[in-house]
């Protein structure tokens, strides 16, 4: 199934921050089907502990594949502990090259409070520049303010608010309900 399959089915935003010996993740809480809103209180941001190791996750896409996407990273985090990129790698790997895998639909932002990462089903593991990443509908937008305030005196945590608000104002497919999640680098 490709997006095309359900053209009126729009994701969500999630934003990363990393700033100050701090990594943030938000995300907002709407689940839209169309012109309507199903939920507007979903938590699309995980604190994951594998092995005693945390990573914060944010997904954007699908919920059911974002889950799967979730626990084979938990899985790779654990034969490989304290080593997000690589496991980031290996899912992105597994993602691109298995049948099963390749049909899911969905993003995700990981952080260890090292790396700030954005895994694809594209087989991408980006490092974002600037110290931010934003994906999902509202994800430009969010990105964008979040640029404009990388030079202020704002923490990384009212950073992410402050863009996620802004891609809330702009993006029909973004509440205000946030999800805020934070570790230190």
């Amino acid at each position: 199934m490709t997006q095309s399959d359900f053209p009126g089915w729009h994701g969500t935003t999630i934003i990363g921050v990393k700033k100050d010996g701090k990594v943030v993740i938000a995300g907002d809480g709407q689940v839209s089907l169309g012109q309507t809103v199903i939920k507007g209180s979903a938590r699309k941001v995980r604190r994951l502990a594998p092995g005693g190791f945390e990573v914060l996750a944010g997904f954007a896409g699908s919920t059911a594949d974002a889950f799967t996407l979730l626990e084979r990273l938990e899985a790779k985090l654990e034969a490989t502990p304290g080593q997000l990129a690589r496991a980031s790698v290996e899912l992105a790997k597994d993602w691109r090259t298995d049948k099963y895998l390749q049909k899911l639909e969905a993003m995700l932002i990981v952080t260890d409070g090292r790396d700030l990462l954005v895994i694809t089903g594209a087989g991408d593991v980006l490092e974002p520049e600037h110290g931010i990443a934003a994906i999902g509908s509202g994800g430009n937008f969010a990105l964008a303010a979040a640029r404009a305030m990388m030079d202020s005196d704002k923490t990384a945590e009212t950073i992410a608010r402050d863009a996620m608000a802004i891609a809330a104002d702009i993006c029909v497919y973004t509440n205000g309900n946030l999800t805020v999640e934070t570790i230190d680098a």
